[in-house]
């Protein structure tokens, strides 16, 4: 894989996941989540936290790698089923680039 397409790989992955809204769930995993319900996508998500916790805890960095890939995964999973994309929270990530956390968190209205 290019330098390039890695740096895509991301959009490429949002792109799929809006695909796979109009699979049959015997076909596809992520038709299968998406029929499931938001309460089994977010499911995923506290279970795949758990387990990125862990493998940080324990040290195993070939873990780490892989749960925080399940992590990121089914939070694009729980974004596409909202609506949302991956381009949305890297705008917010660019927004708050340079801010202060301190001042980015205190500028919140909620």
């Amino acid at each position: 894989m290019t330098d390039k397409s890695k740096q895509d790989i991301l959009l490429e992955l949002q792109q799929v996941l809006e695909q796979r809204k109009g699979a049959e769930a015997s076909e596809s995993y992520v038709a299968g989540l998406y029929s499931e319900g938001l309460n089994k996508i977010l499911e995923k998500i506290g279970e795949e936290a758990t387990e990125t916790i862990l493998a940080a805890k324990d040290g195993d960095k070939q873990a780490l790698i892989g749960e925080t890939a399940d992590l990121w995964f089914h939070t694009m999973v729980m974004l596409a089923d909202q609506g949302l994309s991956v381009t949305d929270i890297i705008d917010e990530l660019a927004r708050r680039f340079g801010l202060s956390g301190l001042d980015e968190k205190a500028s919140r209205t909620s």
